[in-house]
């Protein structure tokens, strides 16, 4: 069996780079509670990648409740002025490593998250958001993770092709949106189980197997 050399890695950030996730979840809880509904960690982590007003008009529309893009646009707001107030700098252990180590080997590399670009610039150390050729943040796309255009976006800016790049994705939406780019797409199990990655091409149970494939991978 021939063992792809692709030539670019496209990362997710949150749940694959930076340990966010149950921050995230802590300030949707508490902003969607002012607002009257209870939302789960499943409600938050499933939907991750989404746009963050496509998922608030989403869960107030289960509820009855139908939002104008305004009135979600203000919501954002609080749940992102939040998520800065409670964050703490963690990461997924090996994240850094490997993204310094393909960095080192010259694989071009993006950053391609459903996160504000504020956020991320808040979130991401400037030395490690450096190695990155290209970010695109949920402030650069029209329509978000599952739709294609966040991916496909970042093979622009690199200048390669689907054929040649790899996605690494946690969440469901993510893996949607790389393969609706044609792009191959690894997950690992950070945020959801392995049943909820169905689609990914592979699913990892951490960091280090992901790494010791990949590695391999891009060193043909």
């Amino acid at each position: 069996m021939k063992i792809p050399a692709f030539k670019a890695v496209l990362f997710d950030m949150d749940g694959v780079i930076t340990d966010t996730m149950p921050y995230h979840f802590r300030a949707w809880r508490k902003v969607f509670g002012a607002h009257g509904l209870k939302v789960s960690k499943f409600d938050v982590y499933r939907r991750e990648g989404q746009k963050g007003t496509k998922s608030i008009q989403e869960i107030f529309a289960q509820a009855g409740i139908l939002l104008t893009p305004e009135m979600a646009g203000r919501i954002i707001a609080e749940k992102e002025l939040l998520f800065k107030k409670i964050l703490r700098q963690r990461f997924i252990p090996g994240s850094r490593t490997l993204v310094s180590r393909l960095s080192r080997r010259g694989l071009r590399l993006a950053l391609v998250t459903g996160t504000s670009r504020h956020e991320v610039e808040h979130t991401l150390p400037k030395g490690l958001l450096s190695l990155f050729q290209a970010t695109i943040t949920g402030s650069d796309v029209r329509l978000g993770k599952p739709d294609p255009e966040p991916y496909l976006k970042a093979l622009k800016a690199l200048k390669i092709n689907a054929r040649e790049a790899v996605v690494i994705e946690n969440a469901p939406f993510g893996i949607m949106s790389a393969k609706a780019a044609g792009i191959t797409c690894y997950a690992v199990t950070t945020s959801l189980p392995k049943e909820y990655l169905g689609q990914a091409d592979k699913v990892f149970k951490n960091m280090k197997s992901l790494t010791d494939v990949l590695i391999k991978e891009v060193n043909v």
